[in-house]
């Protein structure tokens, strides 16, 4: 009986923070850098009132020369440093105070080129001891906070070998106090990036900090089907997590920011849903002059 009374206890405990974790936050995020070396850090609007993350795209552990090739961990920068230079990043931090800068790692291709980026490591230890120094190294010199994992593309079907190489790396930076927070970025495929994500959070989702899920891989979607989609992804497979929405400055994928995405997000931030909103990518939104990125932080600080 006191054993059942321990579990009891331990379970309730256990709903308590899966209901923590699901509360809703300020957390605003946005994507800069893959496609475009006109837009500044300055040119984004920021609201004092909510938690800034500028995440720079991307990190490639590839070559950065004209037939670019995989370097097992060696991450090298591939964002445009014209406005993203540590100069800039300094500055930006100096005048808000509640701004933080991420790198996401991977993406989906190398930036001018056709080719996809693959997550290739040629071992699991030589993986993650190239990719902690290259890392660190990178993370000083242009003053980040935090990393994000956004690989969409794998050689192997071998989920062990994502699940160790990232779970390790994220551990390995936090033990060293050289980042402060992780997030990935998984979307649903039904194949390779569904599973590898999934087992990494099952495994590592103790030092993960954010989900950025990529609500823009689905085609388009109604209001309904982008809060089933959420409380799907949220409870079921990324139990527990700070889970965010998104949605794309195009407007062109997933739920368009001016057809619903905002009645959706007032409809999760009413329930204790809403862990943040992030977008694909400030590079696009300045075509638009930020309509959306200011809607969102006032949805968000509100």
């Amino acid at each position: 009986m006191a054993f059942c009374g321990v579990l009891m206890a331990s379970l309730f405990l256990l709903q308590i923070i899966s209901s923590c974790s699901a509360a809703n936050s300020n957390l605003f995020r946005e994507y800069i850098g893959a496609e475009s070396d006109a837009v500044k850090l300055s040119d984004v609007p920021i609201n004092s009132k909510v938690e800034f993350h500028f995440i720079l795209a991307f990190a490639i552990d590839y070559t950065s020369d004209n037939h670019p090739k995989p370097t097992n961990g060696k991450f090298n920068v591939f964002w445009e440093t014209k406005n993203l230079g540590p100069s800039q990043i300094a500055s930006i931090k100096a005048k808000n105070k509640n701004v933080k800068m991420a790198v996401s790692l991977g993406g989906d291709s190398v930036v001018h080129d056709k080719n996809k980026v693959f997550f290739s490591p040629k071992s699991i230890n030589s993986w993650v001891e190239n990719a902690v120094s290259s890392l660190t190294s990178m993370i000083k010199q242009y003053n980040l906070d935090g990393i994000d994992i956004d690989y969409e593309h794998f050689k192997s079907h071998d989920e062990n070998t994502f699940v160790e190489c990232i779970g390790r790396l994220i551990t390995i930076l936090k033990k060293n106090r050289a980042i402060k927070f992780a997030s990935i970025a998984p979307y649903e495929d039904q194949g390779p990036v569904e599973r590898n994500y999934l087992a990494l959070w099952r495994k590592y989702g103790h030092v993960i900090d954010y989900v950025n899920f990529q609500f823009y891989a689905y085609d388009k979607i109604s209001v309904s089907q982008f809060v089933n989609h959420f409380d799907h992804q949220q409870g079921s497979s990324y139990g527990g997590s700070q889970f965010l929405a998104s949605f794309i400055s195009k407007g062109n994928l997933g739920l368009p920011p001016n057809k619903g995405f905002f009645e959706a997000c007032k409809k999760l931030k009413k329930e204790g849903k809403l862990g943040g909103i992030f977008v694909w990518c400030a590079d696009e939104s300045k075509n638009f002059g930020f309509r959306y990125e200011k809607a969102a932080q006032a949805l968000l600080a509100a």
